[in-house]
């Protein structure tokens, strides 16, 4: 059979993308390392790197992220901030609306003993 090179129908009717929930884990962990990294600047390292995980159900996206802090600092403004951007940046890249994202807080690093 020979490829015509003519579509064989909408979009709807030829099938569809599946971005795996692995993406969606990396596309987080990245966003929330990189709204973090300002809160480490002035210790050594670029700080722990963050976890997430997601789970696709129903056309959009769930969002865990486990992250490490610097401390003192505003433990709630740097959750918000982690949450914002994995949410932003997850819609922005695949599409998918995120229907919610849990901030854990495993750990906070005093100053000076890292």
């Amino acid at each position: 059979m020979a490829y015509s090179g003519a579509v064989a129908g909408p979009p709807a009717q030829r099938g569809g993308e599946r971005i795996a929930d692995r993406v969606y884990r990396r596309i987080a962990a990245r966003a929330v390392a990189d709204a973090l990294a300002p809160a480490w600047r002035g210790r050594p390292g670029p700080g722990p790197q963050p976890k997430a995980s997601a789970l696709y159900t129903h056309g959009r996206v769930r969002l865990t992220l486990h992250v490490e802090l610097p401390f003192p600092c505003d433990v709630a403004a740097l959750a918000r901030t982690a949450r914002d951007a994995a949410c932003e940046r997850v819609a922005e890249l695949t599409g998918t609306a995120v229907a919610s994202a849990e901030v854990i807080v495993d750990r906070l690093h005093p100053a000076g003993l890292r």
